[in-house]
């Protein structure tokens, strides 16, 4: 695809262990989404993308109704979204999504592999600039023209359509994710996504140099082992 765009399917774990850390963080991004939107589907469009997206990724149907019914409850933990950016090995851009109970704690988590690794964790907005924060979605189908029109007819931004492999890959600006998501569904019916999520895509990719990239691997692989990262973006071409 000319532009790239990290698919959270293609990290699926192949480990329990692994497995666990997927399950617990969709468990959590599901129990913070509910928290602060409602708890039924129905009402909160938020929730509903993210129990499809759960289900796609296999995560079992326990694991989302404890995390709803935790919500319900009404206590438990208070988790904040946090966004940490920087440098990475090989000069790579590095942006770092998270939910929290302790920002303080989480900070120094995720800087600990920026000084293992030796690079350096940046202020907000150094690296977040080269990024776009985009709404992507990915299904199969052969008319781009029918699928911009069908956009169009409900005045969606599009930023971007590519066409690949029978793929259609539909970028628009992230706010405009519901409106695109439920302009699609109506225009083609049965629609099936093979993704349908909100990402910071890399304005620009750059390769990594050999030398560099054991380096680059082990610090993806620390920051991902975080309990509290949810998503780590880059612009390495791997």
């Amino acid at each position: 695809m000319g532009r790239a765009y990290q698919n959270r399917k293609d990290s699926m774990a192949k480990t329990s262990d692994a497995k666990a850390k997927v399950y617990s963080r969709y468990g959590r991004e599901i129990y913070v989404c509910a928290k602060a939107g409602g708890c039924e589907p129905e009402g909160n469009l938020a929730l509903r993308g993210l129990i499809e997206r759960a289900k796609k990724d296999q995560v079992p149907s326990h694991v989302i109704e404890k995390a709803i019914q935790k919500a319900k409850g009404g206590g438990g933990e208070d988790f904040a979204p946090a966004i940490y950016e920087g440098y990475g090995p090989g000069s790579t851009m590095v942006m770092i999504e998270c939910l929290t109970d302790n920002p303080n704690r989480t900070f120094g988590d995720v800087r600990l592999c920026f000084t293992k690794t030796k690079c350096k964790i940046g202020t907000q907005g150094s690296v977040s600039h080269m990024f776009d924060h985009s709404a992507i979605f990915v299904f199969k189908h052969d008319d781009e023209e029918a699928v911009l029109e069908a956009l169009m007819m409900d005045d969606v931004d599009v930023s971007d359509l590519e066409h690949e492999d029978g793929l259609m890959t539909v970028f628009v600006p992230h706010t405009e994710y519901f409106k695109a998501k439920q302009a699609l569904e109506n225009s083609f019916e049965g629609i099936d996504f093979e993704v349908a999520e909100i990402q910071y895509l890399p304005q620009v990719t750059a390769p990594i140099d050999a030398e560099a990239l054991p380096m680059f691997e082990k610090f993806l692989e620390m920051v991902n082992d975080l309990d509290d990262v949810q998503n780590v973006y880059h612009n390495a071409e791997l």
